[in-house]
C-alpha cells in the first residue's frame, strides 16, 4: 500500500482540475454548501417545535451545539492529516459525510434520533473547513490571499442565507423533512468533483518556504514501524504546543472566539426572533433576514478582503486592524437593531451591523495562515476552528435558547453585541502584538 505522502504526490500528477482559478470555485461553492446545510436548521426551529418532535428551545439551541461540538472535537485530528496527506481526498470525504448525514436528519422520529444526525454532520464538516484554506494558500500567493479568503467565504453569507430561504420555502411548501433531503444530496456531486484537485506542495507560494514545507518527504517517518505512531503523535502535539506560543495567532483565535459567539447566535435565532418579537410571518421572516444576510455578507466579505489586500501593502498588521475597527462599529448598531421597536431602525442598524462583520471575514482568515508556518496552515486552521466553536458558536445557540426559557427571546440576545464588543478589544490588542513591518 502507498504511503499517504505518496498518495498525494499521485494525486497531484493526476489531478484533472489545474486550474488554481477553477479550484478556488469548487472549493468556494462546497462552502456554500457547507453553510447552506448549517443554517438550514435556523429556519425549521418553528415547525420543530410544532411538529410531532415538540422541541423545546433548548433542545433546538442544542442541535447547532451538539453538531459544533462534533465539528470542534474532530477538527484537530483533520488538521494533522491535512498537513501531511492527500488534501483533495479528505475534503471529498468530508463533504460526501455530511451530505449523508444531512439527508439522514430528514429520517428524524424524535428529537434524540435528530441531534445524532446533526452532530454527525460535524464529522464531514470537520474535514473540509480545516483543509480548504490552506490547499487554498497553497493555490495563490501571499499578496492575493486577502481577497482569496473573501472570494472562499463569501460563500458563508451566500450560503447561510440559502440556508434561510430553502429551509423556510421548503418547510412551508413540503413540509421541514423535505428541507434535510433537498439541502443534502447534491453535496454528493461535489464530493466526486473534489477528487480531481491538484494538491500542491505545501509553502509552493510562499517567498520563503520552509524546507520541510518544500520537501513533502522529510515529512515521513521512515524509522521503523514499532513506536511510529507515538512519535507521529508526537509531533501533532508538539506542532499544536508551538502554535499556542505564537502570541499574534493566539489572540486572533481568541478575538474569532467572541465574534463567532455573535454571528453563530444571530444567524440561529433571527428568524424566530422576528416571527416572535416583530410579529413576522414565518416565511418572510427567514426570506428577509436571509436577504440582509446575503447582501451585506457579499458586499462586506469582498470590501474587507480587497481592502487588507490593500493595507497589508503598508503594514502587516492591517487584516487584524480592519477586523478590529469594523467589529467596533458594528457593535452598537447590533444593540440597537436588537433592542429598538421600530422596524426601520432594525432594519438599517441590522444592515449595518452585519455590513461591518462581514468586513472582517477575509481578513481575520487571511492572518491566521499568514501569521504561521507553510507546514503548519491546516494545524493552525484545524486550532482556531477546534476553540472559535468549541467556545463561540458551540455554546451561543443553546446559551441565547437557556436564557430565552428563563426570561424572553428578546432579552437573551442582547448578549449577541456584548460578544462582538469583545471581539474588537482582542483584535485590537494582537494587532498590537505583531511587528510593525511591511507584509511580505
Amino acid at each position: 500500500m502507498a504511503h499517504p505522502l505518496q498518495s498525494a504526490a499521485i494525486d497531484t500528477r493526476k489531478a484533472w482540475i489545474n486550474s488554481a482559478g477553477v479550484a478556488l470555485a469548487i472549493l468556494a461553492f462546497i462552502n456554500l454548501f457547507n453553510y447552506l446545510d448549517r443554517y438550514l436548521v435556523s429556519a425549521l426551529v418553528e415547525s420543530l417545535k410544532h411538529s410531532e418532535l415538540a422541541l423545546s428551545d433548548t433542545q433546538a439551541g442544542s442541535l447547532m451545539s451538539g453538531f459544533l461540538i462534533v465539528f470542534a472535537l474532530i477538527a484537530p485530528i483533520f488538521g494533522a492529516l491535512g498537513d501531511r496527506t492527500s488534501r483533495p481526498r479528505l475534503i471529498a470525504f468530508g463533504v460526501a459525510c455530511w451530505s449523508i448525514a444531512t439527508a439522514l436528519s430528514g429520517l428524524a422520529w424524535n428529537f434524540q434520533s435528530l441531534f445524532v444526525a446533526r452532530a454527525s454532520v460535524g464529522v464531514g464538516e470537520a474535514a473540509y473547513v480545516t483543509i480548504g484554506p490552506s490547499l487554498l494558500s497553497d493555490y495563490f500567493p501571499r499578496a492575493q490571499r486577502g481577497r482569496v479568503m473573501a472570494i472562499f467565504f463569501c460563500a458563508i453569507p451566500v450560503g447561510s442565507a440559502l440556508g434561510y430561504v430553502v429551509g423556510g420555502l421548503m418547510d412551508v411548501h413540503y413540509g421541514w423533512r423535505m428541507a434535510f433531503f433537498v439541502a443534502g444530496l447534491p453535496g454528493l456531486v461535489l464530493a466526486l468533483l473534489c477528487l480531481g484537485l491538484r494538491d500542491p506542495p505545501r509553502g509552493a507560494q510562499d517567498e520563503v518556504a520552509s524546507r520541510e514545507g518544500d520537501d513533502p518527504g522529510k515529512a515521513a517517518d521512515s524509522g521503523p514501524r514499532k513506536g511510529r505512531f507515538w512519535r507521529m503523535v508526537w509531533r501533532v502535539l508538539k506542532s499544536y504546543l508551538e502554535l499556542l506560543r505564537n502570541k499574534p495567532y493566539v489572540l486572533t483565535v481568541v478575538g474569532y472566539v467572541a465574534y463567532t459567539f455573535a454571528l453563530g447566535g444571530l444567524a440561529f435565532w433571527m428568524p424566530a426572533f422576528l416571527e416572535r418579537m416583530r410579529g413576522i410571518p414565518r416565511e418572510q421572516a427567514t426570506v428577509s433576514f436571509g436577504t440582509i444576510v446575503v447582501i451585506t455578507g457579499f458586499i462586506g466579505t469582498f470590501a474587507g478582503g480587497w481592502l487588507g489586500d490593500y493595507c497589508a501593502k503598508y503594514s502587516q498588521r492591517a487584516y487584524l486592524w480592519i477586523s478590529a475597527i469594523a467589529t467596533l462599529i458594528a457593535a452598537p448598531f447590533a444593540w440597537v437593531a436588537l433592542t429598538a421597536p421600530s422596524q426601520t431602525v432594525y432594519l438599517i442598524c441590522m444592515v449595518i451591523a452585519q455590513l461591518m462583520m462581514f468586513l472582517s471575514t477575509g481578513p481575520i482568515n487571511a492572518s491566521i495562515v499568514n501569521l504561521v508556518l507553510p507546514t503548519q496552515r491546516a494545524s493552525a486552521n484545524a486550532l482556531g476552528v477546534f476553540t472559535i466553536h468549541l467556545l463561540g458558536d458551540v455554546p451561543s445557540p443553546l446559551i441565547i435558547g437557556m436564557l430565552s426559557d428563563a426570561s424572553s427571546l428578546a432579552q437573551a440576545v442582547k448578549i449577541v453585541p456584548i460578544a462582538i464588543l469583545i471581539s474588537a478589544v482582542v483584535w485590537a490588542v494582537g494587532a498590537l502584538s505583531q511587528p510593525k513591518g511591511k507584509s511580505a
